[in-house]
């Protein structure tokens, strides 16, 4: 029987709102292989490159992604908060604005973008401390702040993006945390939301994910720039120190205790079963029954 044509572009839907599920939950550093998996899937790379192309961004910017640009030491983060209407992104060290493939992970077509006025003197005291902090706690780490302003308040969003990709030890993982506030300059008060994001992935015989993240609401004083600014990384590095602390003590008693109650660390004889030895047995002793 004959499949209908408004069947199969259904089940084109369906396959594609499934692939774009895969690629924005693809573990960090592994963008590119889920990718070469989920154009097998589809076998549409057509449909693929004209209504998943947005997703390939959006995936970008919920990572965090790094990037290098031109005449900036530091790179940029791809997130949401430097996304211009157009499609394109900023970068506020540099003060350019470019065009950005997600697939190649490059900037192009660098055009001048001009800086809020209002929340500019700001964001700049706050980076010079933001990034100093970065690098003193971060290796291999990204960071980038950005600021606008609506009708006399400023807000100021400071982003942090570190990771370590090691697919020779079968291990990948990506540390994300962002900042924001918003306030008014004579307001004297403010408050700082946090939201700190770990993903790990280890995949050597086996498949083990690890996926935290905490919200953090903190009260922030106003007096001046400098102060703000300080108190605002101050507030940063002991919420980031404690919930580091937390995590690790939480996963060594999960190693000690629940890990340990799922199965055996080894088998009874000691050692690691040589699961492509048990294969030739079986092959073995099914060859001897013919």
């Amino acid at each position: 029987m004959e499949v209908s044509k408004t069947a199969r572009e259904s089940n084109g839907d369906i396959n594609l709102k499934i692939v774009t599920q895969f690629i924005l939950h693809a573990p960090p550093g592994e963008f590119n292989e889920v990718l070469t998996d989920v154009r097998y899937l589809l076998n549409n790379d057509a449909l693929l490159r004209d209504q998943a192309a947005g997703v390939f961004v959006q995936y970008c910017k919920d990572q965090l992604t790094p990037l290098q640009v031109e005449n900036s030491e530091h790179g940029v983060l791809i997130t949401e908060f430097n996304e211009l209407p157009d499609g394109r992104f900023y970068d506020p060290r540099s003060q350019k604005s470019f065009n950005f493939d997600p697939i190649r992970e490059e900037a192009s077509d660098y055009q001048p973008w001009t800086p809020d006025a209002t929340s500019e003197s700001w964001r700049l005291n706050l980076e010079e401390l933001w990034t100093n902090y970065c690098k003193e706690h971060y290796f291999n780490g990204c960071c980038s702040v950005f600021g606008s302003s609506h009708n006399g308040e400023i807000t100021l969003t400071a982003c942090i993006e570190g990771h370590q990709f090691q697919p020779r030890n079968f291990c990948n993982g990506r540390w994300r945390s962002i900042w924001t506030t918003t306030f008014n300059p004579s307001s004297g008060q403010a408050e700082l939301r946090g939201i700190i994001k770990v993903q790990v992935h280890y995949y050597e015989d086996g498949n083990v994910q690890l996926v935290s993240s905490k919200e953090i609401k903190k009260p922030l004083a106003i007096s001046s720039e400098n102060q703000m600014s300080h108190e605002f990384v101050q507030i940063v590095e002991d919420a980031e120190n404690e919930y580091q602390t937390a995590v690790s003590d939480n996963y060594q008693i999960m190693s000690d205790t629940t890990f340990k109650a799922l199965r055996r660390p080894l088998p009874v004889t000691k050692a690691k079963l040589d699961w492509s030895k048990l294969l030739n047995y079986k092959i073995g002793s099914e060859l001897k029954q013919h």
